[in-house]
């Protein structure tokens, strides 16, 4: 069945985290390769990744940290060199292709703020903050079925985490993009996934072929 509605994660799918995690590094005064270590470290153990910051600050609230950090006027921050180079172009192809484009990801609403006002070629906005649930939930899932203008099995779920993207994606009935790129797509693999891909090109590439 052909695909009629594609849905992006955010982070390390749109967005790359370099700048988010140097960002933390600063704050925490560590330097900035220590910090992506520590990262791909406790993603590696299937852990939280604010559990990097726990480890550098022993039993730090990491909510509570950042709001301190907006406090000192290290706000939140996101423009167009955070997105992957592919993005735009990839996106464009898919709705001139003529298929419903949305993004869907575990975001806080000001993050839903900046990524609005990247004006990227889509169709609708999400974030885990505005629906109240987050992935891996199944209802995070359910909202995208109900959201997007097309059957379950004409959704395409796109990300990189398997365990928060892939499976739960298609445990909801929805068709699943594994894109190798950030800590968990390179390591990690998704043999369930309806395609396992190096770039957003690649998969337009075959969602534009599609029959």
């Amino acid at each position: 069945m052909a695909i009629k509605a594609v849905v992006f994660d955010i982070g390390e799918t749109l967005t790359s985290d370099t700048r988010y995690w140097a960002d933390w590094a600063n704050w925490l005064g560590v330097p900035t390769h220590t910090m992506s270590a520590l990262v791909g470290a406790v993603l590696a153990q299937g852990l939280d990744n604010a559990e990097a910051i726990r480890i550098i600050r022993s039993g730090c609230d990491v909510p509570a940290e950042w709001d301190a950090r907006r406090a000192a006027g290290h706000d939140e921050y996101l423009d167009e060199t955070d997105l992957y180079p592919d993005v735009r172009p990839a996106l464009q192809r898919l709705k001139d292709a003529g298929l419903w484009v949305g993004v869907a990801g575990n975001q806080n609403l000001r993050a839903g703020q900046l990524l609005r006002s990247l004006r990227l070629p889509i169709d609708g906005l999400a974030t885990s903050a505005e629906w109240g649930v987050a992935k891996p939930q199944p209802a995070f899932f359910q909202h995208i079925v109900n959201w997007a203008p097309a059957a379950p099995s004409e959704i395409l779920y796109v990300g990189g985490h398997p365990a928060n993207d892939i499976i739960p994606a298609l445990a909801a009935g929805l068709r699943a993009a594994h894109i190798r790129r950030g800590p968990i797509g390179l390591t990690a693999t998704a043999p369930d996934a309806d395609w396992t891909v190096n770039s957003l090109t690649e998969l337009a590439d075959i969602l534009t072929r599609q029959d």
